[in-house]
């Protein structure tokens, strides 16, 4: 809820003093942006309570807001460049709509009186230009409405299902007068309904094999603990939902299942056993590939948990619980009895891979695993690697995992800057394949100018794995583009002002991992790898 509570005011003010006055009720500190002639006035005399992050392209700029809106759970706020950088900000703008991130976007517009002579750097319908992947948009109809556009904005931004939102602000409006507005306080947990919650119960008692599939809503709402409770008082089996972009349950858990593959029939054939099924936090299901989904025929109980109204419209079958995580857990653990059921089965952990020359990415991937300080956060983005992830590299639970949940590249270099200035007093790894960081690799520059504690590690394959594996997956041959040599992730990361070093032997790389994991700023490992990739959805024997 906001800090402030509700008041009246007939104060006088700029619109930008309102404005800078309704983000400090909100407990925003920092603000993100690249900065462009629209947006001139509202960033003149800046005043120094409020710290201006500077990102060398919008895609950056809103990669580091998301990452900070998620270390910090306030929404972040970013300030663009007309509508030449919301351009080159939509892809992370869609990212952040499927990560539910929120933001508060706002951009610079040509001033009022010659919108209608198509003047240059104008925005032609400018509030229409970043949906449908916003949830409120607004080019305010006059200026003094400027503070109330804005803080609409955060609240919307706010409410679950969280996820950016959008103010088109004309060059001349931030001089204008306006009214001061003070901030209010909105409620944003939603309680299950009783009943729904009881039937659950039920369904849970009498289940001989049930089964929960957790997702990225748990940990966003700050739930791992309760869920652990609930998985250890019902006896249940734990999945993780595919492609979730957090760790909502601990990996190393004795309930925890593993992860579900986005192909219907994968999906299918691991949750067979089970003969009910309950998603919290998560949709049924996020599927990549085509296939025949067995679980809906009918033969698993389903039940889903979500604060998102719009994936409980697309649950196929079953029964949708809306409901924000923690009451809805809450109330389940109150209602749930004592259980007779057995424990199920802990799953088979994989032996530790062995180093060789070129470095294995298991033995990567385990070597940095053990390397990570206690209470380090990763933020990935190799798609390829994520089976070889899964197995050696098992997150914790809460807050210790985070990539992106739309499919899109290019954020979690950024958002691993934007955590590691919402969380100082930890160290923040990237882990990034090298095609992925490309997407974004300016944002280096940032984390390097404020000597942020990151360690970025880039895993080179010399290509798009995820693209050669899919290949393979399609049984497609002669893919142009595929093949990335010549990047020289050393050079251009002390360019941008970090320490970096280059691993192409397994002997070097545990040294490398520790040196830059103790860096005292920011520092790039770049890891010469086998190239070959895994085959994703590939058939379990």
């Amino acid at each position: 809820m906001s800090r402030t509570p509700p008041k009246t005011s007939t104060a006088s003010v700029s619109v930008k003093h309102a404005t800078l006055d309704l983000l400090r009720s909100f407990g925003i500190k920092k603000v993100f942006g690249n900065p462009g002639s629209t947006e001139l006035p509202f960033l003149s005399d800046w005043p120094d309570d409020i710290d201006y992050v500077l990102g060398l392209q919008e895609a950056s700029v809103i990669g580091m807001a998301d990452g900070y809106a998620q270390a910090t759970r306030n929404a972040g706020f970013v300030n663009l460049h007309s509508a030449a950088g919301v351009g080159n900000a939509l892809g992370n703008v869609y990212t952040a709509h499927r990560n539910q991130t929120p933001l508060v976007i706002t951009a610079g517009q040509q001033a009022r009186s010659i919108l209608p002579l198509q003047a240059f750097l104008y925005a032609e319908r400018a509030s229409e230009f970043p949906r449908p992947y916003v949830k409120f948009s607004i080019e305010p109809a006059r200026a003094e409405d400027v503070p109330s556009a804005i803080a609409r904005a955060y609240y919307v931004a706010m409410q679950p299902p969280c996820g950016p939102t959008f103010v088109s602000v004309p060059i001349d409006d931030w001089t204008h007068q306006t009214q001061a507005i003070e901030a209010r306080s909105v409620s944003r947990d939603i309680g299950p309904d009783p009943d729904a919650i009881r039937t659950l119960v039920a369904a849970l008692s009498a289940s001989q094999r049930p089964a929960f599939v957790v997702g990225p809503g748990v940990d966003r709402a700050q739930a791992v603990e309760l869920m652990v409770r609930l998985a250890e008082t019902t006896r249940a089996a734990v999945w993780a939902s595919p492609f979730s972009a957090r760790c909502s349950f601990p990996e190393r858990h004795p309930q925890f299942a593993g992860f579900l593959h986005a192909s219907p029939a994968q999906l299918s054939d691991a949750l067979r056993g089970h003969d009910l099924v309950a998603v919290i936090g998560a949709p049924v299901f996020t599927f990549h590939v085509e296939g025949h989904a067995s679980i809906f025929d009918g033969t698993t109980t389903i039940f889903q948990i979500t604060d998102d109204p719009t994936a409980a419209a697309a649950t196929p079958v079953g029964t949708s619980i809306i409901a924000t995580m923690k009451p809805a857990l809450t109330l389940l653990l109150e209602l749930l009895p004592q259980t007779k059921r057995a424990m199920p089965a802990a799953r088979v952990l994989p032996s530790a891979p062995v180093g060789g020359d070129p470095i294995p990415v298991e033995f990567l991937l385990h070597t940095l695993s053990s390397a990570m300080p206690d209470g380090a956060v990763m933020v990935e983005e190799a798609p390829s690697h994520r089976p070889a992830m899964q197995k050696f590299m098992p997150m914790r639970g809460q807050d210790s995992f985070y990539t992106m949940a739309s499919g899109g590249l290019g954020f979690s270099l950024p958002a691993a800057v934007g955590m590691a200035l919402g969380r100082p007093g930890i160290r923040t790894v990237c882990l990034i394949g090298d095609g992925s960081a490309m997407y974004s690799i300016q944002a280096l520059w940032t984390a390097a100018q404020r000597q942020l504690p990151l360690t970025i590690v880039v895993i080179n394959n010399a290509g798009y794995g995820a693209m050669r594996s899919f290949s393979q997956v399609m049984q497609v041959r002669n893919v142009p583009g595929l093949d990335l040599p010549g990047i020289d992730f050393v050079k251009i990361a002390q360019g941008l002002g970090c320490d970096a070093v280059r691993v192409s032997k397994a002997s070097e790389l545990a040294p490398a991992l520790t040196r830059a994991l103790a860096h005292d700023g920011t520092s790039l490992v770049e890891v010469i790898v086998d190239s070959s990739v895994p085959l994703l959805y590939a058939k379990k024997k």
